[in-house]
């Protein structure tokens, strides 16, 4: 098994090299050149011998979402085309590959009070012309990979980890001055990491699947876990409502959903319950 990664150099990209590393999983780096057109992706696949790649490549903004309303361009690029370029490729040299998605397609929950499932089409979306510029490209995204052959869709939601990295949820949530308080579906980052690599190795069925950790929780319950944890000492403080978080705090609509992974871990894959995760994130920080 030797794995191609694109986009090791970003949060999530890092996190999967970083557990290719740990496991001794053979694996390759391929560069921002070899997705300049599908030929191009051939030949870097027949070149490195690559068996499976996994695509972590993106535009995201920095610090925030926020910022992809000014380079909307590259944002599109990153997340609409993009994939488009990659299964050409992958398709071309028949080899299988996952695309890293997000959750942020998706605000609420279903009308049944039940998280969103994958059979469910993205109410957070240009279609809908009611999203941030960013949802709505990675909602293009997952059109574009519609019917792909060899292809794993992998949704990601609000990833947290251990490490204070400044695109850790929890860490963000520490070092904002004011929050809000919403509920959501969230991705331990490493168990994310870990499942794209076991959707190769178990061999689950081509398709898209919710990688969140099971369950949902509210951006209150998280502060408790931190305040309870130790890790900071901190009076943490709440916007009154969503209207005020985007009068004072934001330039454009925030996704809070909530995400069902039922599929997911019928497939076999290892996610653990989400305040499990999240307690058990905060013990190892401390203790670090």
């Amino acid at each position: 098994m030797r794995l191609g990664i694109l986009g090791a150099s970003g949060y999530v990209g890092g996190a999967l090299k970083a557990y290719c590393e740990q496991q001794g999983i053979s694996h390759v780096v391929l560069g921002r050149d070899s997705t300049a057109s599908p030929q191009h992706l051939v030949r870097a696949i027949e070149t490195q011998r690559v068996d499976y790649l996994i695509s972590c490549a993106g535009y995201t903004g920095k610090p925030n979402v926020d910022a992809c309303e000014l380079h909307k361009t590259d944002c599109l690029q990153g997340n609409a085309v993009l994939p488009g370029i990659l299964r050409q490729g992958c398709e071309k040299a028949d080899i299988p590959w996952g695309h890293v998605s997000s959750g942020c397609i998706f605000t609420g929950c279903r009308s049944d009070g039940g998280g969103f499932t994958e059979v469910d089409p993205p109410n957070f979306s240009f279609r809908q012309n009611n999203c941030s510029f960013y949802s709505g490209t990675k909602a293009l995204g997952e059109e574009m990979l519609a019917g792909a052959s060899k292809c794993y869709v992998w949704r990601l939601r609000i990833p947290f980890e251990a490490l204070p990295n400044p695109r850790n949820y929890l860490k963000k949530l520490m070092s904002y001055d004011s929050l809000l308080d919403a509920e959501n579906s969230l991705s331990e980052l490493h168990q994310f990491a870990a499942a794209c690599v076991d959707s190769f190795r178990i061999g689950i069925p081509y398709g898209t699947y919710n990688m969140t950790n099971p369950g949902s929780v509210t951006t209150r319950e998280v502060v408790e876990l931190i305040k309870q944890s130790g890790v900071l000492e901190k009076e943490f403080r709440f916007f009154q409502d969503e209207e005020e978080f985007m009068r004072k705090a934001a330039k454009t609509p925030r996704s809070n959903c909530v995400l069902d992974s039922s599929k997911a871990l019928g497939a076999g894959l290892k996610l653990s319950p989400v305040r499990e995760a999240i307690a058990d994130c905060l013990e190892r920080w401390g203790k670090a």
